[in-house]
């Protein structure tokens, strides 16, 4: 009696490791499949993400370039207005030509270049150029291109301009051009 007692634990055990490790082996499964459900997903999402990239790169490539034309073509157009603004003031010196060839009156001339002068003047203003003030200015390197320095004939005249060679010029308050100043030391 005691082995056949003996037998049926043994037995029952054995049934219970088969009964655990089945129901391990289902599990173990259960989760092998989930893994490669998740790897899956995974894989997906990377080839998702992957033509989304592309896409992205391909549509920031578009837009540089895209850019980069559209600068261009302002760059190559940005003087087409100042230039036909000019064309009167072209004209205006035409006519002035045909009237210096055939007028005897000097003043006459003299004052239709000075008319053709102001015109200029004022239309370099309208564009935001400005002449930079040299008389009885001190010498500034921000502005000024001193040529050569010359004795100052009084003590106040001393790092100050004397004589202004060539007018400069800005662009809305950017130097386009210094003066060309003599400076008295």
């Amino acid at each position: 009696m005691k082995k056949q007692r003996h037998n049926d634990e043994t037995s029952e055990a054995s049934e219970n490791i088969e009964n655990a490790s089945a129901q391990n082996n289902e599990t173990t499964e259960q989760e092998a499949d989930q893994i490669v459900d998740e790897i899956e997903q995974m894989k997906n999402q990377l080839i998702e993400m992957n033509d989304k990239n592309l896409r992205l790169m391909a549509e920031f490539d578009n837009y540089r370039k895209r850019t980069l034309k559209e600068r261009i073509d302002l760059i190559k157009t940005a003087g087409d207005k100042i230039l036909a603004d000019m064309l009167p003031l072209v004209d205006d010196f035409e006519r002035g030509l045909k009237a210096m060839e055939t007028s005897d009156d000097v003043q006459a001339v003299k004052d239709g270049v000075d008319l053709i002068y102001s015109k200029f003047v004022g239309f370099l203003t309208q564009n935001g150029v400005k002449a930079i003030p040299t008389e009885n200015e001190t010498f500034d390197t921000e502005f000024h291109e001193a040529i050569t320095t010359f004795p100052a004939p009084t003590e106040e005249q001393k790092g100050k301009i004397i004589d202004c060679v060539s007018k400069g010029y800005t662009l809305h308050d950017k130097v386009i051009r210094f003066s060309k100043v003599v400076v008295g030391e």
